[in-house]
């Protein structure tokens, strides 16, 4: 069985550090713990919404769950609905709350390098970081 996982990333090596800023999707196919398969697909971020009206942050849970903004989490979130999981080194609370409603696991990882990542999510080893949520 293979299972796919997503990194957001600027450079197709290390998994970026911000979700909403990160340029590309690196989506890896993982089959009995090798990587099989590995693709560069553009990601929606920031710069796709410039212009739009942004809510004020009141929401006690963190940034990110003003509807319009959930709605385009729901958007970023369409080039990677065939993913088990998304990796990224930082996030929004509201985005990673939107990956998990489209039934994507999101992880906030330490682990910079994209193929060490995505193996250790795959072995259900790697750490969710979830008090870097913002």
């Amino acid at each position: 069985m293979s299972i796919k996982i997503a990194a957001i990333t600027d450079d197709g090596q290390t998994i970026s550090q911000h979700f909403g800023r990160a340029k590309y999707y690196a989506v890896l196919t993982i089959e009995n713990g090798q990587i099989i398969a590995r693709e560069q697909r553009e990601k929606m971020g920031h710069t796709h919404f410039a212009g739009e009206e942004y809510a004020e942050e009141s929401d006690p849970r963190g940034h990110g769950f003003a509807p319009a903004e959930q709605d385009r989490h729901f958007q970023m979130a369409e080039a990677i609905r065939d993913c088990q999981f998304l990796l990224a080194r930082g996030m929004g609370a509201g985005a990673y709350y939107s990956m998990e409603q489209v039934g994507i696991k999101p992880v906030i990882t330490d682990v910079a390098n994209i193929d060490e990542a995505v193996l250790q999510a795959a072995q259900g080893v790697i750490v969710d970081h979830k008090e870097k949520l913002h």
